[in-house]
């Protein structure tokens, strides 16, 4: 078995983050000015000049050291340590505090239909006046 280190493969670094940001090879081919072939050559890439990668980390806004040193595992831990959920279904839920104070709503709910039941009762009486 080797320990030899395998060389960082620039093209697929690429293709990740490109990915990650949700973009197409046609988008980035468009913003750097080449073809969507051209891109996928350079995806397919152990190494790409450093014109073409500085272009690249300009759209996709991130450095080129960046897109060097990229790693899966890196990401995951990022995403892992800082991802939070608002969903009420998840253990995160339990600790959500309103900006507002419930009861307030329920008066203010409270007030609001009782207004409403007013402006009834004062059209029907205008209605009955009438007859």
């Amino acid at each position: 078995m080797s320990t030899a280190i395998k060389p960082k493969h620039i093209g697929r670094n690429i293709s990740r983050i490109r990915e990650l940001r949700g973009m197409k090879q046609e988008a980035l081919a468009f913003a750097i000015g080449l073809s969507q072939q051209t891109v996928s050559n350079i995806e397919g890439s152990e190494n790409v000049d450093e014109e073409k990668l500085n272009a690249i980390s300009e759209v996709l806004g991130v450095s080129v050291e960046a897109i060097k040193n990229y790693s899966d595992e890196t990401v995951l831990n990022i995403i892992s340590n800082t991802f939070t959920s608002n969903d009420s279904s998840t253990i995160n839920a339990i600790n959500l505090q309103p900006s507002f104070n419930p009861l307030d709503k329920v008066v203010e709910l409270f007030e609001r239909l009782v207004q409403s039941e007013k402006e009834k009762v004062e059209y029907f009486e205008k209605i009955l006046k009438g007859k």
